[in-house]
């Protein structure tokens, strides 16, 4: 294959699907499903593609139908995915000892979603030191809470899935019989350990790095204050707006309004859930985590671009934040981003309405959101779905994790020009 064709976006896309179809072949192996269980093909790509893409929504009960095995297959998708596949790849080479060509450092720079080659290298190894970090305590916590109601051994297991998940906002979980966290809605352990992963999840490394470096507001980027401000305000309105729409307590809306920025986890069962309160949870769904982070969405960053950007142009100002002017390039690409996501979501919720004629509009709005946020969460529909509509979310989560501008980037990679045509303006509005 020639090495000019295979441009960074190309090689993502190549390297996520080559590990969802692996973790597909592996799940449907006789071993990894439970005494008496066939697992169908079309529902092991479909739980192996929302794995790699840590979203969460399943088509099969993880553990109803996978023996410990096919957890484990689960849980390992959860976390490369939730990693990167380049990510994964230099960290090894490390390891190995070898040194880190440009190639690989251009690869970090496009799976993390960062603006500089600088310092590419020392992030991986500060993304491999904080996820084992994190997944640790956060083990630790959840075990607390397990080994009240399961076997030792189990219990760990339990802890140990339950925090890969977790951190890397996929809404996975092998408690069995599509519960999800609905038995420990009450557990104020649990419930807090479980948000408290999503959020620095959600972060995005580095962001995470900075924090941990700078410790002041003063010294940190206006990347990194965007990414808090916004982060603190989307928990606080969707947690307050949940609360005003359904008949929920106050713990339970804010894990649900955290849970939303791409985690999946749920308390509640959310096809009781009001118009109001699911639309709701579809707005913090599309919006979702930011950039560089283990979960989805348009994410954070774009929404405070798109908003300030608006309110610049409504008053004839440049758009800034924090005493910075945000660049032109950022803005277009804002909303190119936002633009995209939305045609993704129209164009999927059109096909699976008339493929499931039986579905109210919401219900599938609901999921297919859900599946391009990568989030995982659900009016419970989707194992009764057909296997066209499994398939067609299998591609919208897809999309969502790799992002659209990326997908659309791939098929028409080529060098800059520095020649362009003439200006001519034309009428807007």
């Amino acid at each position: 294959m020639n090495a000019k064709w295979l441009s960074p976006g190309r090689f993502l896309v190549l390297g996520f699907a080559g590990l969802v179809f692996l973790g597909a072949s592996l799940l449907l192996l006789p071993v990894a499903a439970n005494p008496d269980i066939a697992i169908r093909p079309v529902d092991a790509l479909f739980t192996s593609t929302s794995a790699v893409c840590v979203t969460g929504l399943i088509a099969i009960d993880t553990a109803d139908y996978f023996s410990v095995f096919g957890r484990t297959v689960v849980a390992l998708l959860v976390q490369i995915g939730g990693l990167g596949i380049t990510s994964i790849g230099v960290a090894f080479i490390l390891l190995a000892g070898k040194r880190i060509g440009l190639r690989e450092r251009v690869l970090v720079k496009e799976a993390l979603n960062l603006d500089t080659l600088k310092g590419v290298v020392q992030l991986v190894k500060s993304v491999v030191l904080v996820t084992l970090c994190f997944e640790g305590a956060g083990m630790v916590l959840s075990y607390l809470v397990f080994s009240k109601d399961y076997p030792p051994l189990s219990a760990l297991g339990i802890s140990a899935f339950h925090s890969v998940a977790a951190f890397n906002n996929s809404g996975f979980d092998i408690l069995g019989g599509y519960r999800n966290l609905i038995p420990y809605r009450d557990n104020v352990l649990l419930n807090l350990t479980t948000c408290g992963l999503i959020i620095c999840g959600g972060l995005g490394f580095y962001v995470i790095r900075e924090v941990l470096h700078k410790r002041s507001w003063r010294g940190l980027s206006m990347n990194t204050k965007i990414v808090l401000t916004m982060t603190a305000a989307l928990l606080i309105i969707g947690t307050l707006l949940l609360k005003l729409t359904d008949n929920v307590t106050w713990l339970g809306a804010f894990f649900q309004s955290t849970s939303a920025r791409t985690a999946g986890f749920s308390t509640y069962s959310l096809g009781e859930f009001t118009n109001a309160g699911q639309f709701v949870l579809i707005l913090l769904m599309f919006i979702g985590a930011s950039p560089g982070s283990t979960g989805g969405g348009i994410k954070t960053t774009t929404t405070y671009t798109l908003l300030r950007s608006m309110l610049a142009f409504a008053t004839n100002r440049d758009c800034t934040a924090f005493h910075r002017k945000i660049p032109h390039e950022s803005i277009l690409k804002a909303f190119t981003v936002t633009i995209l996501a939305v045609a993704v979501v129209c164009l999927m919720t059109f096909l699976i309405c008339i493929l499931e004629p039986e579905l109210t509009f919401m219900q599938i709005l609901f999921e297919v959101v859900s599946g391009f946020g990568t989030v995982g969460l659900s009016t419970g529909i989707t194992p009764q779905l057909r296997d066209a509509s499994k398939l067609l979310l299998c591609l919208t989560m897809f999309i969502g994790r790799l992002g659209p501008l990326t997908m659309a980037c791939i098929w028409v990679y080529k060098p800059s020009s520095n020649l362009s045509y003439a200006e001519e303006k034309i009428t807007i509005g």
